[in-house]
């Protein structure tokens, strides 16, 4: 019959029922707890990204831990591995936790949110941008971006080079956006 280790009984989880002391012959939870707590919340931070939820895990690694203090053996491993390992199965746990939760999905009947309406000055000045590109410049920009065709496909039908095509497309685009930077600035 082994003795438990010298210590005060501390009420444990339950509220009912005879005290139960927090150390056992191999492990002091407190004791842990105050080592290596703060290890264990940043190894939790780091896998959930959630520092709330963290908190979460470590409480409940210490908890499990608690429960399980009788069987933990020294002589296969230290406290810290241990309660590491303890700390990854909740970690997976709530990963696993995650996963599971329902993806809200829109309502196929739900009327539809209006695209806010565009500003007449804004689409007047690219009209107007584009008018002072140069008509190789405006094929590329009107093809690629809003034709949608792909800068081979514009090959094809043009007969121009792709990188061609791709350095018109730039430049384009460089002087609309000059011109639209500089109408910001007039307004």
């Amino acid at each position: 019959m082994s003795q438990p280790s010298p210590g005060p009984p501390t009420s444990g989880p339950s509220t009912s029922g005879p005290a139960t002391p927090t150390t056992s012959p191999g492990l002091d939870v407190s004791a842990a707890f105050a080592e290596h707590g703060s290890a264990l919340l940043g190894f939790a931070v780091n896998a959930l990204r959630d520092r709330p939820l963290a908190e979460d895990c470590v409480q409940e690694t210490f908890l499990r831990a608690w429960r399980a203090r009788a069987s933990f053996d020294p002589a296969r491993g230290g406290a810290r591995t241990w309660l590491f390992a303890i700390e990854r199965r909740v970690v997976l746990d709530v990963h696993r936790a995650r996963q599971r939760t329902p993806v809200l999905v829109p309502d196929e009947h739900a009327p539809e949110q209006a695209a806010p309406a565009a500003d007449p000055l804004e689409r007047l000045g690219i009209v107007e941008g584009l008018a002072r590109l140069s008509d190789e410049h405006r094929e590329v920009v009107v093809a690629v971006h809003l034709t949608g065709l792909s800068y081979q496909e514009f090959s094809d039908v043009s007969g121009v080079p792709v990188a061609t095509l791709r350095t018109r497309c730039f430049y384009a685009l460089r002087a609309l956006r000059s011109h639209l930077d500089d109408g910001e600035n007039l307004s």
